[in-house]
């Protein structure tokens, strides 16, 4: 019997990321006015929102650039915001094993935190589905992400510091982390990581170049890798 054909599953693609509209387009716009109050030209800020294509990474980045941190400081500290790729990349090889080298490619250039989460919890109630009806529905959830991230960004870039102080943007930052992040954590170990980071985020906030944040990240996937280790250990029977 066969499922839904690959279009199909692109729509609903498409339709489901719509609501990341909501909260990308004013990211993007922020993310445009930082760039150039922080002294990026609009080349610049489109070639690094087009190369990087992770807010995270790149508000982060900007802010140790305004530090003046050293250049690794700023390169490592953005690989660390975005570890979390590496494993929505080994969880997303699963579904797409099979599919052509260009197609993953492409896939994984548009790997974010949207089109993760939406394509995680589809394939998840779906497990069955083709390759290529994944690979659609994946693309159909970046189809009006992408450009908006783009677009908003030139928007901001070109407006920069002519936005009025008391119409600041960035409210959307935590808003996003906590919409996209905030359903993922379904159990114990989840909850103590969570948990952990923040709490040594805050702790450490005195920490130069925001080094702390590593080291609550560190600290934190230790904390949640113990607490499942333990789990396991008492449900394995005696």
């Amino acid at each position: 019997m066969s499922g839904p054909s690959t279009r199909t599953w692109y729509w609903q693609g498409v339709r489901d990321g719509l609501p990341f509209t909501l909260v990308v387009t004013p990211f993007a716009l922020l993310f445009g006015v930082v760039a150039t109050e922080a002294g990026l030209d609009i080349a610049s800020t489109m070639g690094m929102t087009i190369l990087v294509i992770a807010g995270a990474a790149q508000f982060t980045a900007l802010a140790l650039m305004e530090e003046q941190a050293p250049t690794f400081v700023v390169l490592l500290t953005a690989l660390a915001v975005n570890l979390r790729m590496a494993l929505y990349s080994a969880s997303m090889s699963t579904h797409l094993r099979g599919a052509p080298v260009w197609q993953k490619a492409i896939a994984a250039y548009f790997l974010v935190d949207q089109s993760y989460a939406a394509a995680a919890l589809k394939y998840e109630r779906e497990p069955g589905a083709s390759v290529s009806a994944k690979l659609g529905y994946f693309f159909g959830v970046m189809t009006p992400v992408a450009p908006l991230w783009y677009g908003f960004t030139l928007v901001g870039a070109v407006a920069g510091s002519a936005i009025p102080p008391e119409y600041a943007l960035d409210f959307a930052i935590p808003i996003t982390f906590i919409a996209l992040v905030a359903p993922s954590l379904r159990s114990l170990p989840h909850l103590v990581a969570a948990t952990v980071s923040v709490v040594l985020a805050l702790a450490l906030v005195w920490v130069p170049y925001s080094l702390g944040l590593i080291a609550a990240a560190i600290v934190a996937m230790a904390a949640g890798a113990a607490t499942e280790i333990a789990l396991e250990r008492r449900r394995a029977p005696a």
